[in-house]
């Protein structure tokens, strides 16, 4: 549970305090929700311990809080009705993080290797696992509304369409930003997220950091011109 970034602490305690007041207040139905957040949220530390890994604290503040914004705020604060927009951002960021995900699995099965496969197959990889993760979210939803008689997919077609379509542009983001670190390029933040997980994992890449991510250097200057070397 320790060295967490602050915004999981911050999200931790505002959940707290929610659901203290809510038991105080006899706001039952908020109590259960706030507290199952909260223990939701504690998943992706569980699974780290059980599977051995270390996941940056950065991008387990952004699975934390998209769980909060999904089922604290999007149900209890009813976010999806007020803001148009929020379920398109909730739906990119995840399509974003699968994205991601799908890299790190493309060099976790080739042990790290760079010359079993390309920059290309990684990414392409990388993005249709992000849009088949999207795709079987739709498939869910369907079925909730179907067996359970729920309004998950809104208007239908055109909701499921909306999503799907900003699904594949967030699954190409975070292929674009496996590709990046792949060549050696990535400077992003959701590159040097990969960087720091191959890092702090690497016997799962064949016990090696793989790639180092290229720093521009200045060049070095000649002690006795003080010009830059090949000037």
């Amino acid at each position: 549970m320790r060295d967490q970034s602050f915004i999981t602490y911050l999200i931790w305690a505002l959940l707290l305090v929610v659901s203290i007041a809510a038991l105080v207040t006899a706001r039952w139905s908020l109590a259960f929700v706030s507290t199952l957040t909260l223990l939701i949220t504690f998943l992706p530390l569980l699974f780290q311990s059980w599977a051995g890994i270390r996941i940056p604290r950065g991008f387990t503040a952004a699975i934390i809080f998209f769980t909060v914004a999904t089922i604290f705020l999007g149900e209890v604060g009813d976010f999806y009705e007020r803001f148009w927009w929020w379920d398109i951002a909730l739906h990119t960021g995840s399509a974003i993080g699968f994205g991601m995900i799908g890299a790190v699995m493309t060099l976790m099965l080739v042990r790290g290797n760079r010359l079993t496969t390309s920059a290309g197959l990684t990414a392409l990889f990388a993005f249709t696992f992000g849009v088949a993760i999207g795709a079987l979210w739709e498939i869910f939803e369907f079925a909730m509304d179907q067996i359970f008689g729920l309004n998950m997919q809104k208007s239908g077609l055109i909701d499921t369409m909306y999503d799907l379509i900003v699904n594949c542009v967030g699954a190409a983001i975070g292929a674009l930003a496996g590709y990046a670190y792949f060549r050696g390029h990535g400077t992003n933040w959701l590159s040097q997220t990969i960087a720091k997980f191959v890092r702090d994992n690497s016997r799962l890449f064949g016990g090696q950091h793989v790639i180092r991510l290229q720093q521009v250097e200045p060049p070095e200057r000649d002690s006795k011109t003080g010009r830059g070397a090949g000037s």
